[in-house]
């Protein structure tokens, strides 16, 4: 009884089905959660190694967040009285009506709630105001 003892080619083919499974699951997975990743405030952020912002001789409009969480608005005037943000949204509405070119920034101090910061950023993207700067101290 002797058999033969056939040699098998080696196949030259790969099965691709189940890579085609896992993309059309990834492809699912994405197209579901696009649209949740897709909401946020739209803000320019300021380079690091930019040059300073050319201002024109005009101040810029400066909106400040204490550590307590207090908003501060200053219109070229010194102004230390905390607003609220119904305040703070009409006085950016009055001053984007009159000048709808004013840089306007934003300074934070580094202990405040970033939820604080995220308020004022909404209620900045509500009075249509097309990017805020973000201010920076230089290390010391």
């Amino acid at each position: 009884m002797s058999r033969r003892i056939k040699k098998r080619k080696p196949m030259a083919e790969i099965n691709v089905v189940p890579y085609i499974d896992v993309t059309l699951v990834l492809l699912i997975i994405f197209m579901i959660t696009a649209p949740m990743v897709q909401t946020g405030v739209d803000v320019d952020l300021p380079q690091a190694d930019s040059s300073p912002v050319d201002q024109k001789n005009e101040p810029p409009v400066i909106i400040s967040i204490d550590k307590d969480g207090q908003y501060f608005i200053d219109i070229g005037t010194d102004e230390n009285d905390p607003v609220d943000l119904r305040t703070l949204l009409v006085r950016v509405k009055a001053v984007r009506k009159n000048n709808p070119k004013a840089l306007l920034y934003v300074k934070g101090d580094k202990n405040v709630p970033y939820g604080k910061v995220v308020t004022l950023m909404a209620t900045l993207k509500n009075a249509q105001v097309p990017s805020v700067g973000l201010m920076t101290s230089s290390p010391d």
